[in-house]
């Protein structure tokens, strides 16, 4: 066993160079962010999707875009607003009367990387089309359903500042994110390099340093990477105890949680602990990785009651309470 994880982690140290290329990139344009674009990696690399929440100018969409150049992908932006209709992404039937038929014309969902900017500004049919697309990687236009290019990657955005006129997302769509990233403000002297950065008159490009197929190639490694029984039953320990968190000596909780973690948060939490692992270039995940990514992985999926919202107790709060009470491996 030790000689198998020995051999898999020299096989992921090669597999997983290509990451500190993206870096060196993403970081000749991004400045700080740097959980922002490990998420990101994490997502792409784990096959999930992204929910990002921050206020406006803090590089979300510039770090997709960013993100899709060096690795050579297809990238559309979409901006959700409450006139848009599910054929404005999906694509629509257009009848040409030079052949007299109806044709397709593809949305702009076919491509790898979509950015869904201000996603709870649509409409529900609009959201679901979306949804759809997400998560059977597919689309339906008229009676022909089109796969989607490989990989495919959805990064949605919310403002968490502007409420008015929003629809907000259903809970079981919010599901289908695999990571919800809050993102904060850059530090001080992170702040004076990105003045520094846009004053100058030097424009900066990003090379091509990886193939989409690359990263295809990559997926599968990824879920070579060991997973251990005592980290599996770490990951349910800690999602059973946003359920009963009575079981977990954390009665103060039952009162406050309306609903917990679903099954594809177990799921979630364990494929972006091995897609993590890759990225930090570890054959094996260690309970660190999954106390990493807690926090993305369940923010999203934890409901609260009036009295939790009443006593200003929030779900970062319940989580770190949670990873502190269960016992690490």
């Amino acid at each position: 066993m030790v000689t198998d994880i020995r051999e898999l982690n020299e096989k992921i140290q090669q597999e997983s160079q290509f990451v500190d290329l993206i870096n060196i990139e993403l970081g000749k344009i991004i400045v700080g962010q740097k959980a922002m674009t490990e998420r990101l990696l994490t997502g792409l690399l784990a096959n999930g999707h992204i929910l990002l929440e921050g206020v406006p100018g803090l590089a979300k969409t510039l770090a997709i875009k960013s993100l899709a150049q060096t690795i050579n992908a297809s990238f559309s932006r979409i901006q959700f607003t409450p006139d848009l209709l599910p054929a404005d992404l999906i694509g629509t039937l257009i009848y040409s009367q030079k052949k007299e038929e109806f044709q397709v014309r593809k949305g702009p969902i076919f491509a790898n990387f979509i950015l869904a900017d201000e996603i709870n500004r649509s409409p529900a049919k609009v959201q679901s089309a979306l949804l759809e697309a997400m998560q059977e990687k597919q689309v339906t236009i008229g009676e022909t359903t089109f796969p989607l290019p490989d990989p495919f990657l959805v990064m949605a955005t919310q403002n968490p500042i502007e409420q008015e006129g929003t629809y907000p997302l259903p809970e079981a769509q919010v599901d289908r994110f695999m990571l919800k990233v809050v993102i904060t403000y850059p530090k001080k002297e992170e702040e004076k390099l990105i003045l520094r950065q846009n004053i100058v008159n030097e424009i900066k490009t990003i090379s091509k340093t990886v193939q989409p197929a690359d990263i295809v190639k990559a997926r599968q490694v990824v879920r070579e990477v060991y997973l251990d029984e005592k980290i599996e039953n770490y990951i349910t320990d800690i999602v059973f105890a946003t359920r009963f968190p009575g079981e977990f000596r954390l009665k103060r909780f039952e009162r406050l949680i309306s609903y917990g973690a679903s099954p594809r948060a177990s799921i979630n939490l364990a494929l972006a602990a091995k897609a993590y692992a890759f990225i930090k270039r570890r054959g094996y995940v260690i309970p660190e990785d999954i106390r990493a990514l807690a926090h993305d992985v369940l923010r999203h999926r934890i409901g609260l009651t009036y009295e939790a919202e009443a006593e200003n107790v929030s779900t970062e709060e319940i989580i770190s309470e949670v990873l502190n009470t269960i016992e690490v491996p």
